[in-house]
């Protein structure tokens, strides 16, 4: 079993600095002024279970590759996304080279794919790069259309 790592991460109402675990129940929040967290980290085929399936928030799922220009384009827009909805969603980041059971398992066929997982099942997903405010668009409906 692979080590979860977990990231630091400032905390953009108060900036002072927090560890984020890959994987834990509930939501990350601020040590000093206990606002949500964005919550952002990578998984393979060892630790997708732990970090994305068993999540207790929604989980948007990257599914990219390192030599893939549209996926280093869309990587920063995640990101903004993930900072936006903090404490409603969990951003998890998948290189489909070093996952390749979990490319197989989602049928990747392009790069970069978005998959939007709650309780640990695909509820949406979407290929090709887009905007940070599409993609927030795109997530925000596709939770308000299952809950």
């Amino acid at each position: 079993m692979k080590t979860m790592t977990s990231t630091v991460v400032a905390c953009e109402h108060c900036g002072a600095k927090n560890r984020v675990p890959a994987a834990a129940s509930g939501v990350p929040r601020c040590g000093k002024c206990h606002n949500p967290l964005p919550w952002v980290t990578d998984a393979d085929d060892d630790t997708f279970a732990e970090i994305a399936e068993q999540a207790t928030i929604p989980v948007v799922v990257d599914m990219w590759a390192v030599w893939c220009g549209p996926c280093r384009m869309v990587s920063p827009a995640l990101e903004t996304v993930a900072r936006e909805l903090a404490g409603r969603v969990k951003l998890v980041k998948v290189d489909v080279d070093k996952a390749p059971k979990l490319a197989q398992r989602f049928t990747i066929q392009a790069v970069p794919t978005l998959i939007l997982m709650r309780n640990g099942q695909v509820i949406a997903r979407q290929a090709g790069a887009a905007p940070a405010a599409a993609l927030r668009k795109w997530v925000e409906e596709s939770l308000a259309g299952t809950s």
